[in-house]
């Protein structure tokens, strides 16, 4: 009796602290409660959202009539069930029967499925077919994913021309749950995709670097975007408002950071937010062959830091997590080459800002993090460097913690066989940048020389004539910087990496590129690199930018 009273305490004492824990929870839940998101999820939702399409109305039918179906199946089949269990059971007498090969039996559990799947696959099929149906479209967008923001360019019907960048706008202070997170967490952006009501509008869907998936649950939408390959899918949603989606593809660390939200307008609200879209576009051209002052460069600079670099590197250039921090960092202090090598083609969890940004932008924001918070370089970089690094040739200078070492050290590197060093420290360069600076580290002996002779710099490009894999003329400029290079590196390898554009057929494209690389392989052969020291990389497709031979060229770039 003793134990069975312990016991009795143990047990009332677990069902005591289970209610207490699920009293918390209940507190805590109502104390973080948030309110339906506009345009979103409701709280506590457990079905399709309200559908804002025809497509949409027909899924929800479509789901309902499923769930109501699976619902009479499984009640029939389970009430049997438990009906023969209980009126059958063997304490009432009743002994199970023996029978084999049914043809009733066989008959009947032929034809009800078959029947069951018939009233499934017909109404699924319809709309299925329908959902595919893409043609006579009023307006098309092309979507094109990128880690982690959308593009949308409106290539047809009202609004052509129209090309903008989707951003989310959540503040930081929200994802580091330093404020309270609003409605509409995760779900906000700079530049939603603006539609016309009553319209149909074709999407059609790409990505510059992973798979992503444009989805919109209230229109019935849910599109993979796939590199080097394009697909299409429509909606036309029957009310004006404003409705928010997802990438539902994992693509990355910051997945969650890429939403979807499109604004539908009515015709007129339309019309003019495209004439409004089409001033700002021509007054905010961007000009690459202008020299910009700094302080132009600085504004431009932020705001475009703000936009695409806020995120990770924190406004305060601070950094967080994987990513480091900009005020007094080695990059933005050290050799610009280096600075503009690494937004130009990223690095472990930085993605390529190459395709994404122009040359104003990238010169615009490289200058402003080279000058804002405690970094303060002078440097101005113009967009017309940022078109010669993308062609191989990257700016020199801008080595101000070497200029800072040499001015410590200046007694030791005037003297003896520092003496060359010393000068290229007090110059901008190192023998760390060096490689990237596009200049040879010096050394003694009798190479001093040779060693100080400009070093062709990579990555460089061969440009090939439109739809020819032929290697063109002047492919030897670029073939000799690679050979060269070796010479330098004896145990360096490098990386062949052809482009295509998403015009025509996919498949033709890659082989297109992969013809071309081949070439530039052969070349770099008999220029004496050996071929295990060649990587053809996979095709990559170009989605973003206005020069249409970036599309035509195959990139030589360093493994190391």
């Amino acid at each position: 009796m003793e134990n069975l009273g312990k016991e009795s305490m143990k047990t009332i004492k677990r069902a005591l602290m289970g209610g207490l824990a699920l009293t918390g929870m209940f507190f805590a839940g109502a104390a973080l409660a948030v309110g339906d998101s506009p345009g979103g999820p409701a709280v506590n939702e457990i079905n399709l959202q309200p559908p804002a399409t025809a497509i949409a109305e027909e899924l929800y039918h479509l789901h309902t009539f499923m769930l109501i179906l699976c619902t009479v199946i499984f009640i029939g089949v389970f009430g049997v069930m438990f009906y023969s269990v209980f009126a059958h059971r063997k304490s009432k007498g009743y002994k199970a029967a023996h029978f084999h090969e049914s043809t009733t039996v066989e008959i009947i559990w032929t034809i009800v499925p078959f029947v069951i799947v018939v009233l499934m696959a017909l109404p699924a099929t319809k709309t299925v077919i329908a959902m595919k149906d893409t043609t006579n479209s009023d307006l098309t967008v092309k979507v094109t994913g990128y880690q982690w923001k959308w593009n949308y360019d409106y290539v047809k019907g009202p609004g052509e021309g129209i090309n903008f960048f989707s951003t989310l706008t959540t503040p930081r202070a929200e994802v580091d749950g330093e404020q309270p997170k609003t409605d509409t967490y995760l779900q906000e952006v700079d530049n939603p995709l603006v539609v016309p009501v009553d319209k149909k509008i074709r999407i059609i869907t790409t990505a510059n670097d992973v798979v992503h998936s444009w989805y919109v649950p209230a229109f019935g939408v849910k599109q993979d975007a796939i590199p080097g390959f394009v697909r299409d899918t429509w909606f036309k949603a029957d009310k004006t408002g404003t409705f928010r989606g997802f990438c539902t593809e994992l693509c990355g660390k910051e997945h969650a950071f890429m939403p979807v939200v499109v604004e539908v307008l009515s015709a007129d609200d339309y019309a003019k937010w495209v004439d409004d879209q089409q001033k700002k576009m021509a007054a905010g051209a961007d000009d690459p062959n202008k020299t910009y002052t700094l302080a132009e460069l600085m504004e431009r600079g932020g705001k475009v830091y703000a936009a695409n670099c806020a995120v990770c590197h924190q406004p305060t250039g601070k950094g967080g997590g994987a990513f480091p921090a900009l005020d007094g960092s080695k990059i933005a202090n050290g050799p610009i080459a280096q600075h503009v090598s690494i937004v130009l083609k990223g690095k472990n969890v930085m993605p390529s800002w190459g395709p994404t940004l122009n040359d104003v932008e990238i010169a615009s924001v490289i200058t402003f993090e080279r000058n804002s918070w405690g970094n303060h370089t002078g440097d101005i970089l113009q967009p017309k460097q940022v078109a010669d690094a993308r062609n191989g040739k990257l700016p020199e200078g801008g080595d101000h913690l070497a200029g800072a070492a040499a001015g410590a050290s200046g007694a030791v590197a005037a003297s003896g066989a520092d003496a060359a060093s010393g000068a290229a420290a007090a110059s901008g360069g190192d023998a760390a940048a060096s490689g990237a600076a596009g200049v040879a580290p010096a050394s003694g002996g009798s190479d001093s020389a040779a060693a100080s002779q400009p070093q062709a710099a990579l990555p460089a490009n061969v440009y090939f004539e439109t739809g020819k894999s032929t290697l063109p003329g002047d492919a030897q400029a670029a073939v000799a910087a690679a050979a060269d290079y070796a010479k330098a590196h004896p145990d360096a390898k490098f990386t062949l990496s052809g482009y295509t554009d998403t015009t025509g057929s996919a498949d033709l494209n890659a082989k297109l590129a992969k013809r071309r690389a081949q070439a530039v392989r052969d070349a770099l052969k008999a220029a004496g690199i050996a071929e295990d020291h060649i990587i053809l990389k996979k095709p990559e497709t170009v989605t973003g930018g206005s020069d249409p031979k970036e599309a035509r060229r195959v990139q030589i770039s360093s493994a190391a």
